[in-house]
């Protein structure tokens, strides 16, 4: 693994990243590395359970415990979130142009559960360049307050899109956790716990840390694309160290790479390492199956740094099952990678990849927002041309 090592190498050396930790795994066996700092001040060098704020990396996890709800019919993929959500009872959408969230219309079908894994649900993001995130980032939606008083905060604006017209990216992982919370009467946190984070042993992953664990949390850094440096960010927004109340859908998780390979893990058959289901193998299949139609394709993160060249956000090749993008045209990838292969990524540029057909995952573990995202694809390209090269 001395390549891939001299790959990540190139990196640190360009000052990009401070510190990167992988892991991958391929037939029952491991390999994993680290290298860098996890504070480029101290040069605290990254340890093996070194805990990184996963950001996106959450909303898979969330995903998962929906769909245990669906197979344990405590919810339908078809039912509209009003049915659980009464604040949204009222809900308008933008008009088709789009220049003030007080010109609104009625909505023609109302979103969905499944519109809300598929992101088609009409909802926005604070970070798109749109005049709805504007407004949630005025309002301060999403400031640490209670999962369940950001919702009803959500639930008075409009959506920013009629359900089913387009894949836009945006907080519906938020509110498909607030539904979690409701159909069982729990805490989010309690949720996880109790339906991922004990059944497979990961005991370093929450939406809190005690001081011993934040000592072990890497620095968070941002990539100052005009200087080319790398700038502590020290107070992220909405990413509390230490907050009991504290829980997201969309973000919000601390956990370690042993820890996220242990949930990558499960994801190729459904099961912990004990042998506990966690979810079946015919729901597995179902969320890597593409739901998009042609027309909501290709997918586009607008107003995300981190973009190549051709200013993609490298989601061309994929679709996108229930919480997870999902390979659709390899064609579109230089032939490299496997139908369904899936996964997601972080925004402080993290990244995880499941492949099934050939009980392939791997993990990426750094803290740097604004990151380099040829850092993804050239952990993906190794990944590939060594251990699939033949294909």
């Amino acid at each position: 693994m001395e390549e891939l090592n001299k790959i990540f190498q190139h990196y640190l050396d360009q000052k990009t990243f401070p510190g990167i930790q992988w892991s991958i795994y391929k037939d029952g066996k491991y390999l994993s590395g680290k290298l860098g700092y996890s504070n480029i001040e101290t040069l605290k060098e990254i340890e093996d359970d070194t805990i990184y704020r996963i950001f996106s990396m959450t909303k898979p996890i969330i995903a998962i415990v929906t769909m245990q709800l669906v197979e344990k019919k405590l919810i339908n993929l078809d039912d509209p979130i009003d049915k659980y959500l009464i604040e949204f009872q009222n809900l308008k959408v933008m008009k088709n142009n789009k220049e003030s969230i007080s010109d609104i219309e009625d909505l023609k079908i109302k979103p969905t559960i499944k519109n809300l894994l598929q992101h088609t649900a009409g909802f926005s993001y604070g970070f798109l360049p749109d005049v709805l995130a504007a407004e949630y980032t005025k309002q301060k939606l999403f400031n640490e307050r209670l999962l369940s008083d950001e919702i009803k905060l959500l639930s008075k604006f409009p959506l920013y899109s009629q359900p089913m017209t387009e894949w836009r990216y945006s907080v519906c992982i938020d509110v498909l956790a607030r539904i979690l919370e409701v159909v069982l009467n729990k805490k989010l946190q309690n949720i996880l716990k109790d339906n991922i984070f004990d059944p497979l042993d990961m005991q370093d992953t929450g939406f809190s840390l005690d001081n011993k664990k934040s000592q072990r949390l890497m620095t968070l850094y941002q990539y100052d694309s005009q200087t080319k440096k790398l700038i502590e960010e020290k107070n992220p927004q909405d990413y509390p160290i230490n907050s009991e109340n504290y829980a997201r859908g969309g973000h919000g998780l601390y956990s370690t790479i042993k820890d996220y390979n242990k949930f990558c893990k499960m994801l190729l058959n459904g099961k912990s390492d004990s042998g506990v289901q966690i979810i079946s193998e015919k729901t597995l299949n179902l969320i890597i199956k593409n739901t998009l139609p042609e027309n909501l394709l290709p997918m586009k993160i607008e107003g995300i740094d981190g973009l190549s060249e051709e200013g993609d956000n490298g989601l061309e090749p994929y679709g996108w099952g229930l919480g997870f993008r999902t390979m659709l045209f390899p064609e579109k990838n230089k032939n490299i990678g496997e139908f369904e292969e899936f996964g997601w990524a972080g925004a402080a540029s993290t990244y995880f990849l499941v492949d099934i057909k050939n009980n392939l995952f791997a993990t990426l573990m750094t803290h740097v927002l604004n990151g380099d995202r040829k850092l993804n694809v050239d952990f993906y390209e190794f990944i590939y041309s060594t251990f699939l090269s033949s294909k």
